[in-house]
This record gives structure tokens, sequence and C-alpha cells, in this order.
């Protein structure tokens, strides 16, 4: 499977930015022509600090969560997968390649720029079940 251009725009940067500490203002346009008002969102969302990294222990499991306009969004990094309604409605649909949530949390990793929490596992369960409640 090919992969978009936008999204080997994005990977470069983030590992440029993982390297460097820092994403420069020429990768920030080169974001911005990729995903327009999606980088925009995506980039508002990490100066806010709504990306969080849940570390649970002793197992080592890690969540990651955005927390969007009408909710918080469980990310699921290695495949891609974000539980917004963008993700269901446009990327299932490849009307677009990724949803702004994935955006920004492929920069907060890279950059180290996340809230990170720490929980024991025991409560790793009743997080997830809140994670999974859709708001009417």
């Amino acid at each position: 499977m090919k992969v978009p251009k936008e999204i080997k725009v994005l990977e470069k940067v983030c590992k440029e930015a993982k390297t460097k500490g820092e994403v420069t203002g020429n990768q920030l346009t080169q974001l911005s022509e990729a995903f327009g008002s999606r980088f925009t969102k995506a980039w508002e969302t990490l100066k806010e600090e709504r990306v969080k990294k849940y570390v649970f222990s002793p197992s080592g499991r890690i969540v990651w969560i955005v927390v969007g306009r009408e909710r918080e969004y469980q990310i699921m990094p290695a495949a891609g997968f974000c539980s917004c309604d963008d993700f269901y409605f446009r990327v299932m649909d490849r009307e677009a390649h990724i949803c702004y949530h994935l955006i920004a949390q492929k920069i907060a990793d890279a950059l180290e720029r996340y809230d990170k929490i720490e929980e024991e596992d025991r409560l790793y369960d009743c997080l997830m079940e809140e994670w999974k409640k859709v708001t009417a």
C-alpha cells in the first residue's frame, strides 16, 4: 500500500523533531500545506496541552488520549486509529488520510510535549469504559 504524500511529510517532520526537539518554521509551513485546517487544529491542540499519555503500572500499558472539542478521543498510533467521528466518517471513507487528533498525537510524541499521567493497572478498565462512552 502506497503511503500518501501528506503522511510522508508528517513522518519526516516527526522524525526530525524527535532528533532536534523542535519543529521549525519551514516544517510548520510544510505541515500546513499538507493538511490545511487539520494541521491548524492539531497545532492548537498541542499548544493547549490537550494530548495525554496514560502509563499504567505495573503492566506498562500505554493509552493515548486527545481532548477534542466534544470529548476525549482514544488514539492508537501504531494502528493509525482515532475514536473520533472525523476518523469514522472521513478517514474510513478515504475522504481524508488522517484526523487532526492523530496529527497532534504524533507531533506531541515526537516532541515529548504531552501530559504524562501515571495510573495503577486497577484503574485501567474503569478509564477505558469512560473513554468508550459516546456523548449524545
